[in-house]
């Protein structure tokens, strides 16, 4: 079993090669696991979706690792070309260098990746990648076709979850899917578009996401 943890909940810079990555980490005691969010385009940490959702896998126990892909220069350089959000190989690394970071602090944490639009393609990627072990991986309104050649190598048990009118992004994931090796779902949210505003859609992906961390986190 792993050791019984205090809550922590701390504001963190997680350091690169010459600049830091803002983020926001916080771990219930006696976690099993944690998550690491992948925001989408144009994004960030404190987006209001992928908070919804952090504090939902909260409630159910598990960590959760909310950080800013890009800094603060490059989020205001991809304010006005839009090119860095779709830069899934730089994405990915710094999902990767995050996961090493965390995996170096408490090495008895599993740990998942919840990525959202092409948060979704880098977390895949990533796994792809990865020497850590990544035990599970949910994406809402992702772009899992951006991780191209990657998809057959992605390993970790991978839930996707699209709205059931988002009907270009359904189609993205329906392909993605099917050059998908790992275990796997795809699941539509009927009466959801991409954002997920609709009355108890954002709910429905929250708790179908706790669940399918809880499950791969504990082996049932």
């Amino acid at each position: 079993m792993p050791k019984l943890k205090e809550h922590v909940e701390t504001e963190i810079e997680i350091p690169f090669a010459g600049f830091h990555l803002q983020g926001e980490l916080i771990i219930p005691g006696n976690a099993v696991g944690i998550v690491l969010f992948a925001h989408g385009s144009g994004s960030s940490r404190r987006s209001p979706r992928n908070q919804y959702v952090a504090r939902t896998l909260r409630e159910h126990g598990l960590g959760t690792l909310l950080f800013d892909l890009l800094t603060h220069a490059e989020e205001q350089e991809d304010r006005f070309t839009g090119h860095l959000r779709f830069d899934i190989d730089l994405l990915a690394e710094r999902l990767l260098a995050a996961t090493d970071w965390i995996h170096k602090k408490d090495p008895n944490l599993f740990i998942g990746y919840f990525g959202a639009s092409t948060g979704g393609g880098a977390a895949l990627l990533a796994d792809a990648r990865s020497e850590i072990p990544i035990h599970a991986i949910v994406s809402r309104g992702g772009r899992p076709d951006l991780a191209g050649a990657a998809l057959p190598r992605v390993k970790a048990p991978t839930l996707l979850i699209v709205g059931g009118n988002d009907t270009p992004v359904i189609d993205l994931n329906k392909q993605a899917y099917t050059r998908m090796i790992c275990p796997k779902e795809l699941r539509l949210i009927p009466g959801a578009t991409h954002l997920f505003e609709e009355g108890g859609a954002l709910e429905r992906v929250s708790e179908m996401a706790a669940e399918w961390f809880e499950r791969h986190f504990t082996g049932g």
